[in-house]
């Protein structure tokens, strides 16, 4: 039980009868609002009952405060009458009143059975009925309705009613009514405890997947998905990836047992098997073995988002191809701080008539720069599929330490004449979690997906933004 509730729960045993939240406040020397929110957890936990009562104060209109003054318009006509010895002319008592009050005096009066008006030579007059018919109630305040009920002109009501209701949190209902702007608020103790609030919101490597697709959106790329399930030969073939390569063993990815194999595109296997038997039209003499159809027919978990693009490839061969992909991959691998065997991988290509190495290195460069990775460097590397290589680094100041970000390069001519291509197309690829690592000052890759909510609470929706200059 919070301190506070124990106060509470103290003062209403010694004073062993109800109180109202100013009360308790004061007994205990705290702010209203504490004081009720305590008494609310009271009340949840089934320890106290808490009544809750709405208090209205009504403030006189601007009529009202004349009445209130002069009196009701009646009584002064009666008062008028008494002067004049019981009888008066109309338009003498209408000068005496003015139109207004006359009008309305006349009406209340004559209502109440206090006048009688007659005809006379000289014009009508108002004449008083016998004094002990009249009730005596002329003296009572303007404050006593069976004198006169309460109008909207003598009460102000509704726009200019005083509500003295004291409220310690704006709600809903008060908000969508309007009825906040009329309401007191008790005065906020900011050392008050309060539950905690989890609103809704992406989880962390979401917001980054999201602000990734943001930028490459951002610098003219368009989105494109691939098969979760593929084939070998588009996950490894169709890269002019040997099919005795370590990466197609068992150990490093994931095949189905059940189908097990698919169906290959026709048109696409006999330049595939050729440039793999002796390279084709590449200029390449090829890997020098007997390439199996059956072999690259294996089904198989995606162990890159590579795979897409090149499907992608082989269906747009022609410039302008300027495409991306952030989308989760599967490496048969043992977890650890920095190894996952589900993950997500980022990756592009453009394909253009006069695209070249160095347009590859600036477009990687303002991509980080973009996520506020503004040191990056490159340095030499191989892939099977490209040449030349690079890898790109990026320098994290506050670590003092590089970190490897993608691996990239040009397609080979072996990847892109089987599939019809004739111009260069520049590709890249690497692991989003690595980069997550980095961006959130995490130190074990596992924390993105271990549901520890307690972390996840703890990072704001804004974070990745904040830090990277965004907002």
């Amino acid at each position: 039980m919070h301190w506070l509730e124990k106060h509470v729960a103290k003062a209403l045993k010694e004073r062993k009868s109800p109180l109202s939240f100013e009360e308790a406040a004061e007994l205990i020397g705290r702010d209203v609002g504490s004081v009720a929110k305590a008494s609310l957890w009271l009340r949840n936990k089934g320890l106290i009952d808490v009544e809750e009562r709405e208090r209205k104060i009504f403030s006189l209109g601007e009529e009202g405060r004349i009445y209130a003054e002069q009196g009701l318009p009646e009584k002064r006509l009666v008062e008028e009458l008494e002067k004049a010895g019981g009888e008066l002319e109309l338009d003498s008592l209408r000068e005496k009143l003015g139109e207004k009050t006359f009008r309305i005096a006349i009406s209340w009066a004559k209502r109440r059975g206090w006048i009688s008006i007659e005809k006379a030579p000289r014009g009508a007059v108002a004449r008083l009925v016998e004094l002990a018919s009249r009730p005596k109630v002329l003296e009572v305040k303007i404050v006593r309705t069976h004198l006169m009920k309460p109008t909207e002109k003598l009460m102000a009501l509704p726009d200019e009613l005083l509500e003295e209701e004291e409220v310690t949190k704006l709600t809903r209902e008060l908000l969508a009514t309007g009825k906040w702007r009329k309401v007191k608020f008790s005065k906020f103790d900011i050392r008050a405890p309060t539950p905690p609030v989890f609103a809704s919101k992406r989880h962390p490597l979401r917001e980054l997947i999201k602000l990734v697709r943001e930028i490459f959106v951002e610098m003219g790329f368009e989105e494109i998905r691939g098969p979760l399930v593929e084939l070998a030969f588009w996950n490894f073939d169709a890269l002019f990836q040997p099919q005795d390569h370590p990466a197609r063993e068992m150990h490093d990815t994931f095949y189905l047992a059940e189908p097990e194999k698919g169906e290959l595109p026709r048109k696409l296997v006999p330049p595939i098997k050729r440039v793999h038997e002796d390279g084709g039209d590449t200029g390449s003499t090829g890997w020098g073995y007997r390439w199996s159809a059956e072999e690259a027919r294996r089904l198989l978990l995606r162990t890159h988002t590579t795979a897409t693009t090149i499907r992608y490839l082989a269906e747009h061969r022609d410039p302008p191809v300027k495409v991306f992909s952030v989308d989760r991959i599967y490496r048969n691998e043992r977890t650890d701080w920095k190894h996952l065997a589900e993950f997500h991988q980022i990756e592009g290509i453009v394909m253009g008539e006069n695209v070249s190495f160095r347009d590859l290195l600036g477009l990687i460069k303002e991509f980080y720069n973009r996520l506020g990775l503004k040191n990056v460097k490159f340095r030499p590397s191989y892939f099977p599929y490209t040449e030349p290589s690079a890898e790109a680094v990026a320098y994290l100041e506050d670590k003092k330490t590089w970190l490897e970000l993608i691996g990239m390069g040009i397609f080979r001519p072996e990847v892109t004449r089987p599939l019809g291509i004739k111009h260069r197309v520049l590709a890249w690829g690497g692991g989003l979690e690595r980069l997550a690592l980095a961006l959130y000052d995490l130190d074990d890759i596992r924390t993105f997906y271990n549901n520890d909510l307690n972390w996840i609470r703890s990072v704001p929706s804004a974070f990745l933004k904040k830090k990277i200059g965004i907002v």
